[in-house]
């Protein structure tokens, strides 16, 4: 199931009491860039999202998880799993609702060249992931490393951080977060 970026991002906006001005200043971005999204008619780079979400704030796991609770689901079969990404990067997420979890797990696919962004990432918690299939390069702060199947990364979410897929073929990685703060 796909969401609309922009509807959650007004809903979210409105029920947290704030302008599309006023949300604009706290990210640091242009009004225009928040009318752009909410009205669908352009896509943030997740980066991007992340920084208006954490002018909320709220996290990028509970702006899509935003439905009533239902009970805590098991298993899961491929489609459903959740699709939090959108664009040349897809996460999809293993849960729908992750209010009250300790855990957010995903299923990474970068297409090739795509990047979370010039700005680095940062979030609470910690993350690792295990690449399954192609190249990613991962930069934490000042180190820097292309990653290939069966290698990992672990790190402090807090610490800056950017993913950019450098193989001529998508790249797959499995990675988890705790809290659920991605």
């Amino acid at each position: 199931m796909e969401f609309e970026v922009g509807e959650r991002l007004r809903y979210v906006r409105e029920r947290a009491g704030l302008s599309q001005r006023v949300l604009a200043k706290k990210a640091g971005i242009t009004n225009s860039t928040v009318s752009l999204i909410e009205s669908g008619r352009t896509n943030p780079s997740v980066g991007a999202l992340k920084r208006i979400l954490d002018a909320v704030p709220i996290g990028l796991a509970d702006f899509f998880a935003l439905e009533p609770d239902r009970d805590r689901q098991v298993f899961y079969r491929a489609g459903d799993l959740v699709e939090i990404g959108k664009g040349s990067i897809s996460y999809r997420q293993v849960g729908r609702n992750l209010s009250g979890r300790a855990l957010q797990m995903l299923v990474e696919c970068y297409e090739p060249g795509a990047d979370t962004g010039r700005i680095p990432l940062t979030h609470e918690g910690e993350e690792g992931g295990v690449v399954i299939a192609g190249r990613i390069e991962v930069t934490v702060d000042d180190q820097r490393r292309v990653l290939g199947p069966g290698e990992a990364y672990y790190f402090d979410s807090r610490r800056p951080h950017r993913f950019r897929c450098v193989s001529e073929e998508p790249c797959r990685i499995i990675s988890a977060c705790t809290p659920p703060s991605f």
